[in-house]
């Protein structure tokens, strides 16, 4: 606190006034905030997708084995549809949940460039790929491969 101007280290340029730097560096922060917020928005998408098509398949599961064991007659097949359905749900979840993310994720990005192009930002710390979103990939994955083994019995679970 020599009274020389702060210095953006990025762009090399001046904030006279430490109020101004202060508030891009909270501003900087707040684009952080905001980025975990959406992280955890698509957590509690993937948990409650995760927790349909894990009870959808233990539903069709059941009641397949029950129906191979002769414990039931053929007539079960609603219960195996509500199964199917289940896991098509949390399909469609977690696909609406994953393209919301990349539609924010993007356009936070880009208020977050205009910011940093306009110097009102620093812009200095990462802006990481979302290891929640690469999670929710892998869900749908499995998702997939459930609502395969149990329509066409295609998929890893035999």
């Amino acid at each position: 606190m020599n009274g020389a101007p702060a210095m953006d280290t990025v762009s090399a340029t001046p904030f006279e006034d430490p109020a101004v730097e202060l508030s891009a560096r909270r501003t900087g922060m707040s684009f952080q905030r905001t980025r975990m917020s959406a992280d955890r928005t698509l957590m509690s998408v993937i948990r409650t997708s995760l927790s349909l098509i894990s009870f959808g398949f233990t539903i069709f599961q059941l009641f397949l084995k029950l129906a191979q064991a002769e414990v039931l007659n053929e007539g079960s097949g609603a219960a195996r549809g509500f199964g199917v359905s289940l896991v098509v749900l949390g399909i469609a979840m977690l696909v609406c949940g994953i393209g919301f993310h990349v539609a924010f994720m993007r356009g936070l990005r880009r208020e977050r460039g205009q910011l940093k192009a306009q110097g009102l930002i620093h812009g200095e710390s990462a802006f990481p790929v979302s290891l929640t979103l690469m999670v929710a990939l892998a869900m749908l994955l499995i998702g997939l491969f459930a609502i395969g083994d149990m329509v066409i019995g295609f998929g890893p679970v035999a």
